[in-house]
């Protein structure tokens, strides 16, 4: 047989465990439909190689080489992926899905091809007819060197996992809510997709006109005037030059105008003056952060290079992710300073303008003007637009006071250095700050430093307090009283509106943040956050700004959150492939472990999940949410006796630690109750809706409040009070993540589960998690991301 292109032996080569088309011929009936649906999309013969013929197996004791390496040659591999089928000692693993991926990695159009529609895919197109471990999903994409993405063809309700029949007796459970004509519809889709980017394509219109134009195949007309023969000779000069000129002449493609500024050596013989050069080389990144054509990684993405000992500046490109790298070096003495700066191609470490500048220091201004002038410099030699506005902004001087500038630098430095393990820091940047408006009692600037430090102090001190956080409101609305352009006053503005329940109001704030310095990416990481329990779309797509600005400490923080919206929304392939690269990044196995145990407990492979606990806790025994994950995980698969000593353990650690939780303590009173001790399950109870109701009168209840509080209703036979809070929960939570499990499994609902109401409830939960599923998925199709 042979191929749509020559040189390969068969379009389509479908690998997949014997054993998986032995109890009802599942696979047999797939290529089957394969075939057919194929026959309605190309108009010549499609290729398929499986081997269905009993005369075709290729059992083990053939000749591995012989029997496949023909076969192999192919356009699309597609391996039916099942629970059996992710097996190193199996022979379609080893000799046919790992044979394939390294043969097609060497072919001329190697294992990954762009598509019309500019987005990339791989030649191996996975089916999957059953959800499979974790630990499988890892050893594919270890293969496939990526996210294992393909087309699912499985039927799932409440213990079942099987692959999905063409024909069905309950289609309305399955909870994939996927049909199979659809999914054989979509397979074949997708081999077009896949055959017409590798296919030849079509002559260009452009070749055609040129040879049409060739002196040896045009009409042999009688007439030849000058005025035609030099019309056409016009015109082949025209088309030479409009087909060839350009790639003569052209110059290599724009790069993205990315940029990361490294730490400024400080080479003063004084080290007392590292604070200054710090500050010298934070203004100029702030002055490109407001620059909207330039995208400007954070000071945290950089600070991993603060020292003398660096990588290559190509190397540094390439982890951070930018095309240009800025670095200086300074020295300060007395009143006087003396700066080096330049600009370089990252991949390239070649250098494309540098200027040195040596300034007495007479006022604010003249450190002012030369920050300034380096931003201006190299936003012009990236040819970047600096408009009017952002001019402005880069130009203003925050205070005309040296000393209060001094202070203020002072306290910048100082609370860089805070830490978990460093609150004296905390302290130090207090004290400088408030020096600083000593001297400016004006300085915006400062303000905003003593924001952050009262938000940093007081945030799980004041927690339940009515006046929770208002200091840093306070100090924020100050600063802007004197400079209302200052991009973190609106950030800061936005986190406590966050904070305190005012989504509309802080979703402005960040608005106007952003304006102001469109590099901010606390500001989009806020913005996610507001997103988070009713808008999956809106929270990826600032998650992801946030990450593009943040290659830092945070990344990884960042990285797992996009994994929890993707695992959220029922995209659980993707939201490993986040947390997995967040692992690569700090190399937290704890929070890997416990992600991957929270995937199997929403797949109630609770064996599996209290597997992944138990990894992550003989690495850090200290890590409290592992406590009282164990105590989840327990509880669900009906463990109590198992559940309670891992509730009561989580619960004495997080008071000694001074943080208080009260997301759990209805869980926490259930595992008492269902160990018999009541008197102190009825203190839990008690605590969820004390500590709940608290937080509805201050105006801070999130919707999965009222369902916990609903819970303890339910459970105390208190139906009304029950309904009313699962009527709030449903109206204010758009977005249910994993509520639609939950709500389904949640013991604390059993004396109400089978009533009308809650079973209504239950739906309505079921459906806005599938709507908002299918929202995102069509959205992440669109922006090439699935």
């Amino acid at each position: 047989m042979a191929s749509l292109i020559p040189g390969y032996n068969y379009d389509i080569f479908i690998s997949y465990r014997q054993k998986d088309n032995k109890y009802d011929g599942w696979v047999t009936e797939f290529v089957d439909n394969l075939k057919r649906e194929l026959e309605s999309m190309f108009k010549d013969e499609v290729t398929v190689y499986s081997d269905i013929n009993p005369s075709d197996y290729l059992l083990e004791t053939y000749d591995v080489d012989a029997s496949l390496r023909d076969k192999l040659k192919c356009l699309v591999f597609i391996p039916v992926v099942s629970r059996t089928y992710c097996d190193p000692k199996s022979f379609a693993w080893e000799h046919e899905f790992r044979a394939f991926v390294e043969q097609a990695s060497k072919d001329q159009f190697g294992l990954k091809v762009k598509l019309p529609n500019g987005n990339v895919a791989s030649r191996v197109l996975p089916v999957r007819i059953h959800d499979i471990d974790i630990a499988d999903i890892d050893l594919c994409e270890t293969i496939i060197g990526g996210v294992l993405r393909g087309i699912d063809f499985i039927y799932k309700s409440t213990g079942v996992n099987r692959p999905l029949r063409s024909v069905e007796d309950h289609p309305q459970n399955n909870q994939n809510k996927t049909y199979y004509r659809d999914q054989i519809n979509k397979v074949a889709n997708a081999i077009k997709e896949l055959i017409s980017a590798l296919g030849p394509a079509e002559e260009n219109p452009v070749k055609i006109a040129k040879e049409a134009l060739n002196p040896n195949s045009r009409s042999r007309a009688k007439v030849k005037t000058p005025l035609l023969a030099g019309s056409i000779i016009g015109l082949v000069l025209i088309v030479l030059g409009i087909l060839f000129l350009p790639k003569l002449f052209k110059s290599t493609e724009q790069l993205e105008k990315s940029i990361a500024v490294l730490p400024f050596f400080n080479d003063s013989p004084d080290e007392e003056n590292a604070y200054f050069i710090n500050g010298l080389m934070d203004e100029v990144l702030n002055n490109l952060q407001k620059i909207n054509d330039l995208r400007v990684l954070s000071r945290t993405s950089t600070d991993q290079y603060r020292g003398a000992a660096r990588p290559t500046i190509p190397e540094i490109s390439k982890k951070l992710g930018v095309n240009y790298i800025v670095e200086g070096s300074g020295q300060k003495y007395g009143n006087k300073f003396v700066l080096r700066v330049q600009l370089l191609e990252g991949s390239q470490d070649r250098h494309l303008w540098a200027e040195s500048y040596e300034q007495e220091i007479d006022g604010v201004e003249d450190i002012i003007k030369i920050q300034s002038r380096i931003a201006k410099a190299i936003a012009e030699e990236l040819h970047a637009i600096i408009t009017p506005a952002e001019n402005q902004l880069i130009e203003k001087t925050p205070t005309v006071n040296l000393t209060a500038y001094d202070f203020y630098r002072r306290g910048r430095e100082e609370y860089s250095k805070y830490t978990s393990d460093n609150r004296e820091a905390l302290k130090k940047a207090e004290y400088q700050y408030n020096q600083a408006l000593n001297y400016d009692s004006a300085f915006a600037l400062a303000y905003i430093g003593l924001a952050e430090v009262y938000w940093d102090r007081h945030y799980w001190s004041g927690y339940f307090a009515e006046n929770f956080l208002d200091s840093v409101l306070i100090l924020a609305d100050i600063a802007l009283s004197f400079d209302d352009d200052l991009s973190d006053a609106y950030s800061l503005r936005g986190h406590y509106y966050r904070q305190t329940g005012d989504s509309e109001q802080a979703l402005k704030e960040y608005d106007k943040a952003i304006k102001l310095n469109p590099n901010d990416w606390q500001s989009y990481w806020g913005k996610g956050l507001l997103y988070r329990n009713n808008d999956f779309v809106s929270y990826i797509d600032n998650l992801r700004k946030a990450a593009f600005l943040n290659h830092g400490e945070e990344l990884p923080i960042i990285l797992r959150g996009l994994g929890w919206a993707y695992s959220s929304a029922g995209f659980l392939d993707e939201s490993v492939h986040y947390i997995r690269e967040a692992l690569k990044l700090d190399g937290d196995s704890v929070t890997y472990y416990w992600y991957l145990s929270g995937f199997e407990t929403y797949r109630e492979n609770f064996d599996n999940s209290v597997e992944f606990l138990k990894r992550a806790y003989a690495i850090d025994t200290n890590d409290i949410t592992l406590l009282n994950k164990f105590g989840f995980v327990y509880l669900f698969s009906g463990q109590y006796d198992k559940a309670l000593p891992y509730y009561k353990k989580w619960y004495e650690r997080l008071k000694a630690s001074g943080r208080y939780d009260i997301n759990d303590m209805h869980r926490i009173g259930y595992a008492f109750w269902q160990n018999g001790l009541k008197k102190e399950a009825d203190y839990y109870f008690n605590e969820q809706i004390r500590y709940g109701n608290r937080l509805i009168e201050l105006g801070r209840a999130g919707s999965n409040l009222y369902y916990d509080m609903a819970g303890v209703y339910a459970f105390r036979g208190e139906t009304a009070k029950a309904y009313e809070h699962l009527r709030i929960f449903n109206q204010k939570q758009r977005m249910p993540c994993f509520m639609d499990w939950l709500i389904k499994n949640d013991p604390l609902f059993n004396g109400i589960r089978d009533e009308p109401e809650f079973q209504q409830i239950a739906r309505d939960v079921e459906a806005k998690y599938q709507a908002e599923h299918d929202r995102l998925g069509k959205w992440l199709k669109e922006q090439g991301l699935l």
